[in-house]
C-alpha cells in the first residue's frame, strides 16, 4: 500500500478494478496547475479499517470507496446527510481534523441531468428501474430537487418496498409489469440497473410510451449509448448518459480534497470516452 509524499488521494476497492477515476482526476490536477496524486488502494476487507483510520498518516486528504466497503465506511466516519439517506458513502475528507463521508451519485446524477436536460426538475413523476445502491442516490437527488412522486420499479418487490419505506410517502414501489401503466406520466425514466450493458440482458422499455418531453437517464456507460438511449435518442428525447454521471460525481470529491471545483468538460469526456472504446 502507497505512503505519498504530495498531497493525494486513493481510490479504495476490493478487488481494484480498472477506474476511471485516476484519469479524471489526474486531468484536473494537471489543468489546474495543482501537485497532488491519486491512485487506486487494493484494501481487502479485514484491513479496511486500519487503512482508513490511517489515511492521513499515509499521506492521503481523502479517498474515493468502492465495492465492497461503500457500506462499511459509514461506521468508520462521520456521514453526512446524503450518506445516511443513501446508506453508503462513495466519498472521504478531512474536515476540522475529523474523517467524514458523503456519497457524491446524487450530485452526479443530478449534475449530469442539469447539463444534458436543463429544466428537467419541472417534472412531478419519475419512474426509476431498480432498487439497488444506485438507485437510491437517484431517488434522493430526484426528492431533494422536488419531484413530487418516484415511481421504483423492481423485479423484486420487496426491496422496492424496503427502499421506498426509507424515503416516504412520495416513493410508490410496484412490479415490473405495471411499467407500461406509469410510462405515459413520466417525465423522467432513470435505468439504475445493468440491464443494456455490455454482456447483460436487453433493457425492454417501450419508449414510446413516454411523453414528447421526457427526459431518459441511463446510468450505464458501456456501451456509451445504451439501447435505451439509442431508443430514446430516435424519438427526438434528451438523454443523459453514465459518463456524464460519472464525471460530475467526481466534481466534489476533488473540490474537498484539493480546494479547487473543476470543471466537466468536452476535452475532459472525450479523454474518457477514447479510453472506454479501447479495445
Amino acid at each position: 500500500m502507497t505512503v505519498t509524499k504530495t498531497p493525494a488521494a486513493c481510490l479504495i476497492g476490493w478487488p481494484a478494478a480498472h477506474s476511471r477515476s485516476p484519469l479524471i482526476h489526474h486531468y484536473w490536477l494537471r489543468t489546474l496547475g495543482i501537485e497532488g496524486g491519486y491512485v487506486i488502494e487494493a484494501v481487502p476487507p479485514e484491513d479496511l479499517r486500519d487503512f482508513v483510520l490511517r489515511l492521513s498518516l499515509r499521506g492521503f486528504v481523502g479517498a474515493n470507496v468502492t465495492i465492497p466497503h461503500k457500506e462499511d465506511v459509514l461506521a468508520l466516519s462521520t456521514p453526512d446527510a446524503r450518506a445516511k439517506a443513501v446508506g453508503a458513502a462513495n466519498t472521504l475528507w478531512f474536515a476540522d481534523g475529523e474523517l467524514r463521508s458523503t456519497n457524491t451519485d446524487v450530485e452526479g446524477f443530478i449534475g449530469n441531468l442539469d447539463a444534458a436536460a436543463p429544466g428537467w426538475d419541472e417534472a412531478e413523476e419519475a419512474l426509476v428501474l431498480g432498487a439497488g445502491g444506485s438507485s437510491r442516490a437517484v431517488v434522493f437527488g430526484l426528492l431533494e430537487r422536488g419531484i413530487k412522486r418516484i415511481h421504483l420499479v423492481n423485479r423484486t418487490i420487496a426491496r422496492a418496498e424496503t427502499l421506498a419505506g426509507q424515503f416516504g410517502s412520495n416513493v410508490h414501489p410496484m412490479t415490473w409489469d405495471a411499467v407500461n401503466d406509469v410510462l405515459p406520466r413520466a417525465k423522467i425514466l432513470a435505468n439504475t440497473t445493468s440491464l443494456g450493458m455490455h454482456g447483460q440482458p436487453a433493457l425492454d422499455i417501450d419508449v414510446a410510451r413516454l411523453p414528447e418531453a421526457a427526459v431518459v437517464a441511463d446510468l450505464v456507460y458501456v456501451p456509451l449509448v445504451t439501447p435505451l438511449l439509442a431508443a430514446a435518442k430516435a424519438r427526438g428525447l434528451k438523454t443523459a448518459d453514465g459518463l456524464g454521471m460519472l464525471l460530475y460525481q467526481a466534481v466534489r470529491g476533488f473540490e474537498l480534497w484539493f480546494g479547487q471545483r473543476p470543471q466537466v468538460t468536452a476535452e475532459l469526456r472525450a479523454l474518457v470516452e477514447a479510453d472506454l472504446t479501447k479495445t
